[in-house]
Protein backbone atom coordinates (compact mmCIF):
# COMPACT_ATOMS: atom_id res chain seq x y z
CA UNK A 1 0.00 0.00 0.00
CA UNK A 2 1.91 2.37 -1.18
CA UNK A 3 1.70 6.46 -0.13
CA UNK A 4 -1.36 5.68 2.38
CA UNK A 5 -1.52 7.14 6.24
CA UNK A 6 -0.81 5.24 9.09
CA UNK A 7 -4.41 6.13 9.68
CA UNK A 8 -5.78 5.04 6.48
CA UNK A 9 -3.83 1.74 7.04
CA UNK A 10 -5.78 1.35 10.54
CA UNK A 11 -9.07 2.27 8.65
CA UNK A 12 -8.95 -0.49 6.13
CA UNK A 13 -7.85 -3.30 8.22
CA UNK A 14 -10.49 -2.35 11.20
CA UNK A 15 -12.88 -2.39 8.13
CA UNK A 16 -11.20 -5.92 6.89
CA UNK A 17 -10.97 -7.19 9.93
CA UNK A 18 -14.87 -6.19 11.00
CA UNK A 19 -15.85 -8.12 7.25
CA UNK A 20 -13.69 -11.29 8.36
CA UNK A 21 -15.95 -11.00 11.91
CA UNK A 22 -12.71 -9.91 14.13
CA UNK A 23 -13.22 -7.27 16.98
CA UNK A 24 -10.12 -4.88 16.51
CA UNK A 25 -9.33 -2.71 19.46
CA UNK A 26 -6.38 -0.24 20.28
CA UNK A 27 -4.31 0.54 23.24
CA UNK A 28 -1.85 3.21 22.65
CA UNK A 29 0.04 2.17 19.73
CA UNK A 30 -0.66 -1.61 20.07
CA UNK A 31 -3.97 -3.78 19.17
CA UNK A 32 -5.90 -6.79 19.76
CA UNK A 33 -8.01 -8.72 17.60
CA UNK A 34 -10.58 -11.45 18.65
CA UNK A 35 -12.82 -13.26 16.72
CA UNK A 36 -15.35 -15.93 18.47
CA UNK A 37 -17.81 -16.40 16.19
CA UNK A 38 -17.61 -19.84 14.66
CA UNK A 39 -15.18 -21.26 16.76
CA UNK A 40 -15.35 -23.61 19.97
CA UNK A 41 -13.09 -21.11 21.84
CA UNK A 42 -12.67 -16.99 21.18
CA UNK A 43 -9.11 -16.74 19.25
CA UNK A 44 -7.71 -13.25 20.63
CA UNK A 45 -4.15 -12.22 19.46
CA UNK A 46 -2.87 -9.29 21.73
CA UNK A 47 -0.31 -6.45 21.71
CA UNK A 48 0.03 -6.47 18.08
CA UNK A 49 1.50 -3.49 15.97
CA UNK A 50 -0.74 -2.90 12.60
CA UNK A 51 1.80 -4.91 10.49
CA UNK A 52 1.09 -7.81 13.12
CA UNK A 53 -2.86 -7.04 12.41
CA UNK A 54 -2.58 -7.27 8.40
CA UNK A 55 -0.33 -10.77 9.02
CA UNK A 56 -3.24 -11.92 10.95
CA UNK A 57 -5.78 -11.24 8.78
CA UNK A 58 -4.04 -12.59 5.68
CA UNK A 59 -3.55 -15.84 7.31
CA UNK A 60 -7.31 -16.06 8.54
CA UNK A 61 -7.66 -14.87 4.65
CA UNK A 62 -5.86 -18.19 3.62
CA UNK A 63 -7.13 -20.79 6.33
CA UNK A 64 -10.63 -19.42 5.30
CA UNK A 65 -13.46 -17.94 7.90
CA UNK A 66 -14.33 -21.40 9.31
CA UNK A 67 -10.25 -21.47 10.81
CA UNK A 68 -9.34 -24.51 8.98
Amino acid sequence: MADISESEREAHLRDLAERMQFRMEKSGDRFTLTRTLDLPEPERETNLTLDGVQELLDTWKLRGLSGG
